[in-house]
């Protein structure tokens, strides 16, 4: 039996493919946005923003950050609102757009890439603090620092979402969170001359359109996973908020820093590290660090949550402990590389996915879903021996069609035409079908 919520332990142990009762939901709008706020801080949201600059200006570049984070926050927030409609895990709450078995496609998908997420977020951390490791004491620990958040990660991911929300973000680490994201602002406007960095012309190297859609995939990025906490929300309206406020202040604030101390660094993320590191004796990124292990705890625990979908007689918790210690041994074995492609390849799978998705939930089943018929092939969600096929095919439309302007227009930014794509190709579908049986 489900333990009551607010005593932390509930969030890990509703099964994915049930949905959460309303009874037991315990996520107001100040839960969101300490959630998302937190989740939209980090290392790898700066590091992106550095990849920004000298390309473009840093006016373009800031410019194409607060059009990319509208958008991409706005679109991640409609998806949390599916997590709160439904109750359901993220790749369980598929289930009613690509079918039964069809949703199992992109849960393994999703595992896949959050393996990836989650061993870039320990090699991250462990960078960051061996850096300030090495300026403080002039001693490299690589492998204990890859040791320690890794493990750090993995207990987090087994306790549950509500209880890291309400025990450690609600209570203090937000406010450590805070605190150092304001010290590095400080930092940043007593340090470097923000007019001169203004005026320094870009080389061109990359285009607005580009650099919107590089923005845009960091939220994009969490789309497969949001539904996994906005399942614990309230009401739709408070998951909504939270989200669009708590992600989006956070993703702007940090796209920016990262693009100006990038740009005050000399260009690029290779440098941005150190740069943080000191700001102010590096206090603030080893706050900003603490709190980079809440992604690591959310990859980590969505890709147990997402594997719950079609492997169900393993438990979140157990899976949780195997991811955590799979994304461990690969920090282990694997070098931090820049990951610019590897945000677009996900976007590329992701992006129009959802834009049938939103679609499918949104317009054509109006927000309404049948709990019962999520387990039976003979019921609404069965379809064609489990696969929605009118869905699929879109998908795979909107998947070419990102290659496609990705390879022929790279200037245009591919992600959000291929949402659009993916999403118009599945209502006309849709309605070409309603009309053919009308």
């Amino acid at each position: 039996m489900a333990q009551d919520p607010l005593s932390g332990d509930a969030g890990s142990t509703y099964a994915p493919l049930t949905p959460v009762p309303e009874a037991r939901r315990a996520f107001r709008t100040g839960d969101a946005f300490a959630l998302w706020f937190s989740l939209g801080i980090g290392l790898l949201v700066a590091q992106a923003g550095a990849l920004l600059v000298p390309g473009l200006s840093l006016p373009h570049a800031l410019a194409a950050i607060g059009i990319g984070s509208v958008i991409g926050v706005v679109l991640l927030a409609l998806a949390g609102v599916i997590g709160t409609d439904t109750g359901l895990a993220a790749m369980s709450s598929l289930r009613p757009t690509l079918g039964l078995r069809g949703a199992s496609v992109p849960a393994v998908l999703n595992a896949v890439q959050l393996v990836g997420w989650g061993s870039f977020e320990v090699i991250v951390m462990r960078d960051s603090a061996d850096a300030l490791a090495q300026q403080a004491f002039h001693r490299s620990m690589p492998l204990i620092w890859t040791i320690v958040f890794g493990l750090l990660a993995t207990l987090l991911a087994i306790s549950g979402p509500l209880s890291f929300v309400r025990r450690f973000l609600r209570t203090w680490g937000i406010w450590l969170l805070l605190a150092g994201a304001a010290w590095l602002s400080w930092n940043l406007l007593a340090k470097h001359d923000l007019a001169a960095l203004m005026r320094r012309p870009g080389t061109g190297d990359m285009s607005f359109g580009g650099a919107i859609d590089l923005v845009v995939a960091m939220p994009l990025s969490w789309l497969p996973l949001i539904a996994d906490y906005t399942r614990f929300g309230r009401r739709a309206g408070e998951s909504f908020r939270g989200t669009l406020l708590g992600y989006g202040i956070a993703n702007i604030w940090f796209y920016a820093l990262g693009a100006i101390y990038g740009l005050a660094a000399g260009g690029g993320d290779a440098l941005l590290t150190g740069a943080l590191a000191q700001a102010g004796g590096g206090l603030a990124l080893l706050l900003i660090l603490i709190d980079e292990v809440d992604n690591a705890f959310a990859d980590i625990h969505s890709a147990a949550v997402s594997t719950g979908t079609f492997w169900t007689r393993a438990t979140v918790p157990l899976l949780s402990a195997a991811f955590g210690a799979l994304c461990t041994a690969i920090a282990l074995l694997v070098p931090m590389a820049k990951y610019q492609n590897f945000l677009l390849l996900i976007g590329s799978v992701f992006a129009p996915l959802f834009g049938v998705v939103l679609v499918d939930h949104f317009i054509v089943r109006k927000r309404r879903i049948e709990t019962a018929a999520l387990a039976d092939l003979q019921g609404r969600y069965g379809f064609s021996g489990g696969w929605h096929l009118s869905a699929f095919v879109a998908w795979a439309i909107g998947i070419v069609a990102y290659q496609a302007i990705n390879q022929w227009l790279p200037n245009l930014g591919a992600t959000l035409p291929a949402l659009a794509i993916g999403a118009l190709c599945y209502f006309a579908m849709v309605s070409a079908r309603k009309t053919a049986y009308a």
